[in-house]
């Protein structure tokens, strides 16, 4: 992990990550220049590297002021920006009512430096808004926790997603931000740059096994397909759920809806990273896909009453992780549906050896 290379000044934020494989190289380049903003890239080889112009990249004009070296080494880049905070409530009528948007791009961020762990391979963006004209973050604050992964496993804390040593998390955190209605609730947008002949596809995928995330059925992961060969190349995941605690149990749940994926016909923030790799291409060259995870439920009364809100997901290279079958729930399954059986099959052979025995005691009659 590298914080701000070959740059000395921390008023800036930029990490990356670099993860080297037997042959090949995984680039995982977070920033908070502009939009909260991660870049994904593969390669080939394990001899690449990140080269950062400084200069250009806080200019006006950043284009090209990123690229990896060799440049012939890309086999895949892509990038995932967070764009939006959005809050509304519901009237009495049904009408969604939303207050003014909190845009990513303008808010003010400290120094991941002071976060950093080298150790624990994590680090926390921290921002709040430019101009905060309501005083909902005079106590708050908003962040993303990034986490990296050396090797395969399963998170300790719900939602406890199980990850590779191709993937990192990224956690949204919401503190202490002051709702500015009585039953807000808060809407997170994100938005993907894919090259071109790449496609985003959102899947749900439900299972009976709630283990590791107890009363929670439903995964969600936003794939991103080649048209050419239909194969995976990089993924976003995450459980149906967020948490209103620090230490997560599972009455601390707060529903997580996905309001679909749509293409993006606006422009990603021009101080953007995006820019800074994928240059002026971006919205033409490049394709752009947006959704937005909801937050709050129904009632939307969880995080009026904890001010807190944590949402996590997974994202990396190639197939997403896939839970299989714990061994406690396929021995539930196993017991549940093998003693009906089992009391089956002895009953049948009792009925049996009852009858044969009963007429066994009486002659044929001619």
């Amino acid at each position: 992990m590298q914080y701000n290379p070959g740059w000395n000044n921390s008023s800036v934020n930029l990490l990356h990550v670099r993860a080297v494989g037997p042959s090949d190289t995984l680039h995982y380049v977070w920033s908070s220049i502009g939009a909260p903003t991660v870049l994904l890239v593969a390669t080939a080889g394990g001899s690449s590297t990140l080269r950062v112009n400084w200069t250009r990249l806080l200019s006006p004009a950043p284009a090209g002021a990123i690229w990896i070296d060799p440049p012939s080494s890309v086999v895949y880049s892509a990038a995932v920006v967070f764009t939006k905070v959005f809050e509304y409530s519901e009237a009495k009528t049904l009408e969604e009512l939303f207050y003014p948007t909190y845009d990513l791009s303008d808010f003010s961020w400290d120094s991941v430096n002071h976060t950093l762990n080298h150790t624990a391979l994590t680090a926390e963006f921290t921002g709040i808004p430019a101009t905060d004209p309501s005083g909902s973050f005079s106590n708050g604050s908003l962040a993303f926790r990034v986490t990296a992964y050396e090797a395969g496993g399963r998170d300790g804390p719900l939602p406890s997603l199980l990850h590779t040593a191709n993937s990192s998390k990224v956690e949204f955190v919401l503190a202490g931000v002051v709702p500015r209605g009585n039953s807000s609730r808060f809407v997170l947008e994100l938005a993907t740059v894919e090259e071109t002949g790449v496609m985003q596809k959102l899947r749900s995928t439900r299972s009976i096994d709630d283990e590791y995330t107890p009363t929670i059925f439903e995964m969600l992961s936003l794939v991103a397909k080649s048209q050419n060969d239909s194969s995976t190349l990089s993924f976003l995941q995450w459980k149906a759920t967020a948490y209103g605690s620090q230490t997560p149990r599972r009455e601390d749940s707060i529903q997580c809806r996905s309001r679909g994926l749509q293409a993006a016909n606006w422009s990603l923030p021009v101080s953007s990273i995006v820019h800074a790799y994928f240059g002026e291409g971006v919205g033409s060259t490049y394709t752009i896909s947006a959704i937005n995870i909801s937050f709050g439920g129904e009632e939307g009364k969880v995080y009026q009453e904890k001010r807190y809100l944590s949402w996590s997901a997974l994202l990396g290279f190639g197939q997403p992780p896939k839970d299989t079958f714990s061994p406690l729930v396929i021995s539930i399954v196993a017991v549940a549906l093998g003693t009906p059986m089992v009391m089956l099959l002895v009953g049948s052979c009792v009925v049996l050896f009852a009858q044969r025995k009963r007429y066994s005691e009486y002659e044929p009659i001619n």
